[in-house]
């Protein structure tokens, strides 16, 4: 997705594949992966001291603990299953052919193992048994975040201090204390709406990060703006805090309330939800008064968060000075 920069913006805070035959390397990831937190004291990861158990499951080609199927070749040689394909059937070791042959031997060896998170870097204590790691790493709390800036496909991922330095040094994202906010968006030309008009600006209250997005999309026939808010942390502390967006003009108003998404879900996966503030374009020619010849489209909003009454068992807002 291309960039498009509006025109003007005026933020004012109110508080402020195939592997070759002849040679086979080992693959490694092009994300880049940050944190800020600290190894965890009790546990010790088995890629510090690897013992000779955890060097036969791993994969000569990708490095990765092999999981079943795992294959060998004729002479005892394994890999993983997705090496195999990639690989065209040879052996990476002895050059021979693979065939269909499962190391049940190996197989029954992971079944006794246990093993810490892959996340045990950024905080997780967790031990898991060899085969239920895997599935608890795609849902783990200490899993890095992928950055949330929705200009272009950003691989950069990691700990939400490392994602805050990220957006404010390499993305020039603004940074804004306080919980309430007022924007006035201004573009020349309105009429050309495309996917890729948009902002986004961080704001920093209760001790949490969220984002707030603004932009133009085309959704299905009708080229509309839309607001939403993201809270940088899980969905369940999401939940802990509420937003409303307002925009108006010539006497009339709209306005949105809702929880923030968490950024585990991707921008677009919001967007296209549409989980927020949505304003079809005649009636924000219409808020912008004038000729209608252009946009000027002013958004307020708060971000609270929802206490628990003691007495009563009821949600009262917490709302920041």
């Amino acid at each position: 997705m291309e960039e498009m920069e509006m025109d003007s913006i005026e933020c004012v805070s109110s508080s402020m594949d195939g592997i070759e035959d002849e040679e086979i390397q080992s693959s490694v990831s092009s994300h880049q992966q940050y944190s800020s937190a600290k190894p965890h004291p009790n546990v010790i990861p088995s890629g510090i001291a690897p013992t000779s158990v955890h060097e036969l499951l791993e994969c000569p080609v990708c490095t990765n603990s092999m999981y079943p199927p795992i294959h060998q070749c004729h002479n005892g040689h394994t890999l993983c299953s997705t090496c195999k394909t990639r690989v065209h059937n040879r052996c990476p070791t002895c050059r021979q052919e693979l065939g269909d042959i499962r190391c049940l031997a190996l197989e029954k060896v992971a079944e006794s193992l246990e093993l810490p998170c892959k996340y045990y870097s950024l905080g997780c204590p967790e031990i898991f048994p060899y085969y239920s790691k895997l599935k608890h790493e795609t849902l783990c709390n200490f899993r890095p975040y992928n950055c949330p800036y929705a200009g272009s496909e950003c691989s950069v991922t990691g700990d939400i201090p490392y994602l805050v330095t990220h957006l404010r040094d390499d993305h020039k994202v603004d940074m804004h204390t306080g919980c309430t906010f007022n924007h006035r968006y201004v573009k020349s030309n309105p009429r050309e709406v495309e996917n890729a008009t948009w902002m986004l600006t961080v704001f920093h209250c209760f001790g949490q990060y969220f984002c707030l997005h603004f932009e133009a999309f085309q959704l299905g026939m009708a080229p509309v703006y839309m607001a939403f808010l993201r809270f940088m942390g899980d969905e369940s502390e999401a939940r802990s805090y509420s937003y409303s967006l307002e925009v108006g003009g010539n006497g009339r108003k709209l306005l949105w309330e809702g929880t923030p998404r968490s950024i585990r879900d991707s921008h677009r996966k919001v967007r296209d939800s549409h989980d927020g503030l949505i304003i079809q374009r005649n009636m924000a020619l219409f808020f912008s008064g004038g000729d209608r010849k252009e946009l000027k489209l002013r958004v307020t909003g708060r971000i609270w968060k929802e206490q628990q009454n003691p007495d009563g068992g009821v949600c009262i807002p917490n709302l920041c000075s």
